[in-house]
């Protein structure tokens, strides 16, 4: 058995649940799992191989490890996930120090690497990383959708759906464990259940899901915009348990740039599909993501942008600058828009959405909103009404003069002040 080890998660949440996963693993074999890499015998590095600034992360985090391994801090070095993936040959010319590379989801490989054995009774089981009353539920691996920027299928391969039963399995374990949010995610959360049921059904899961005892919020995340199921749709509208939420990353809204990326939808498709979103459930929380600086992104097709997202109003954007990927569609385009104009561009929208969003939270102030509280960070108890996923969106400020206020439990918040992207508040007990 190896002695003590420490596993470093990079990535996105996908890649958090499978940390997760291995994790649980390693302590039902006995393995002792420490936080601080400096104090473990062994480190594994749950990479991510997306975009550029990601890989660079995830190699930078392997020299390091592999540079505690040669001062005799540690004794073993163990790399998996996307990059690895991805890039497995040119690692084990570059990086050989490492003492074995796996690729995504390997988890038998690594636990027999550190001298245990899996545990197949186990695979709905995790040590969470996030806060004990929130989780990530993991409902499918892989992508169908052509995007031509995206190495996703190369990495994770193509949509693969996981059983209803062993989602509803996995749930209920992390609801038995004091677990009140689940945040589905996957490439694309709305492709659910077509390869293993013939249908897209991640309304019927989210139905399901609802009736688990001790869940009360459950959250869609990476919805594509295609073909979003009208049946999906009343399920938000209707479950109290469905938080009126939806991530729905749409990348652009010029046909021209939308063509190129082949994300297999128009403008005035998407425009259509926001409309009823908002006609359908008024108090809707949208989400998206934008790439700008891609390749034929010229200054015409980022004004177009730029009106959109005045237009349409959103409650929260992330916005990334286009990263070639060799291996994808996009990479025979080039690079042509520079670093320089990729991040004006960025932040040009981003100031856009600042106002917007300030705009959105002061019509909250006066209102009384059902939180969630995380964390204590400073002054304040941090929590998040059903407008905010974890990570990603803005918060509710909450002061610490109420000391009966407890970690993991639901408030009714009212909100007396805003910023851009926060709320503060005040609980009456």
């Amino acid at each position: 058995m190896s002695g003590k080890v420490s596993v470093i998660t990079l990535g996105c949440s996908k890649n958090t649940v499978d940390s997760e996963r291995l994790m649980k693993q390693i302590q039902f074999n006995k393995i002792g799992l420490v936080d601080d890499p400096n104090k473990a015998e062994t480190i594994i590095i749950n990479t991510c191989g997306f975009i550029e600034a990601a890989k660079e992360e995830s190699v930078n985090t392997i020299l390091e490890a592999v540079a505690l391994k040669k001062s005799g801090k540690i004794k073993k070095v163990i790399v998996a996930g996307c990059l690895s993936e991805r890039y497995k040959e040119d690692l084990l010319k570059e990086i050989p120090e490492v003492d074995v590379y796996f690729g995504t989801e390997n988890y038998e490989g690594i636990i027999k690497e550190l001298g245990g054995n899996l545990k197949k009774e186990l695979l709905g089981e995790r040590l969470l990383s996030t806060p004990s009353h929130t989780a990530y539920l993991k409902i499918s691996e892989g992508c169908d959708h052509p995007c031509s920027f995206c190495a996703i299928p190369l990495m994770r391969g193509l949509h693969k759906s996981k059983p209803m039963e062993e989602l509803i399995s996995e749930a209920e374990f992390l609801a038995s464990n004091g677990t009140k949010e689940l945040v589905l995610i996957a490439q694309d959360t709305t492709d659910y259940g077509k390869d293993i049921y013939g249908k897209k059904n991640i309304a019927e899961l989210l139905n399901k899901l609802s009736k688990i005892k001790g869940i009360e919020w459950i959250r869609l995340m990476y919805a594509y915009p295609t073909k979003f199921a009208d049946d999906l749709i009343e399920e938000i509208k209707t479950n109290p348990k469905v938080c009126k939420y939806v991530d729905i990353p749409l990348q652009h809204i010029s046909d021209d740039v939308l063509k190129s990326m082949r994300r297999g939808v128009t403008s005035d498709r998407t425009k259509e599909l926001l409309v009823k979103l908002r006609k359908e459930i008024p108090e809707i929380t949208i989400r998206t993501t934008f790439i700008v600086g891609y390749p034929n992104e010229t200054e015409k097709d980022f004004n177009e942008l730029c009106d959109f997202v005045h237009e349409i109003e959103f409650d929260r954007i992330g916005t990334f600058t286009f990263s070639v990927e060799e291996n994808t569609s996009s990479y025979i385009l080039g690079d042509p828009v520079s670093e320089e104009e990729k991040e004006r561009r960025k932040n040009v929208l981003m100031e856009i959405q600042k106002e917007i969003s300030l705009s959105i939270n002061e019509t909250f102030v006066g209102k009384t909103l059902k939180v969630l509280i995380d964390s204590v960070e400073g002054e304040y108890f941090v929590g998040r009404s059903y407008r905010d996923a974890p990570e990603v969106d803005g918060e509710i400020l909450i002061s610490k003069e109420n000391k009966k206020i407890k970690i993991g439990n639901f408030y009714d918040v009212v909100i007396n002040e805003c910023d851009e992207y926060d709320l503060y508040g005040k609980v009456n007990l």
